[in-house]
């Protein structure tokens, strides 16, 4: 794997019997602090550190590649739902210096009612988007949808 002079990437020296799904681009292994079971990280061969310096074809196989991962997922673990997300700077929580998508397999009650979309990545976002907008969206219950009680 190529990698920049002088640095010792963790990415670009991963052994290759850890790879578990690769195409000519970019490969997938598991990731070594799981946030849950099968969380895996998709990584391009080529040392990059930001997805935005990636190639259109490296963005695709990224994308390609996480399709065919999580086909492997859905046998292995059946998640209820998943998180595909990429770090991009220090400011971000990118650690490691080498672009890497997050495929994060979700469970019901993983989130421990802390919440579990994107939104909640950063603690409070939704009441800073708010304040921010001036609109925090309403939900709809079911009697205003037409379908009776809640």
């Amino acid at each position: 794997m190529a990698q920049d002079a002088g640095t010792r990437c963790p990415f670009c020296t991963i052994p290759r019997e850890r790879i578990f799904a690769r195409d000519e681009l970019c490969f997938a292994t598991w990731d070594v602090n799981p946030v849950s079971k099968g969380h895996t990280l998709l990584i391009p061969f080529r040392h990059v550190a930001d997805f935005f310096q990636t190639t259109p074809e490296e963005q695709r196989a990224l994308l390609a590649l996480s399709g065919q991962v999580k086909e492997v997922l859905d046998r292995r673990h059946h998640p209820a739902g998943y998180n595909l997300g990429v770090n991009v700077g220090a400011a971000a929580g990118q650690a490691v210096p080498h672009v890497h998508f997050h495929l994060v397999p979700r469970y019901p009650g993983d989130a421990r009612g802390q919440g579990s979309g994107m939104r909640h990545v950063i603690p409070g976002s939704r009441e800073t988007q708010a304040k921010l907008t001036g609109y925090l969206p309403k939900r709809v219950t079911k009697r205003e949808e037409g379908g009776g009680e809640e």
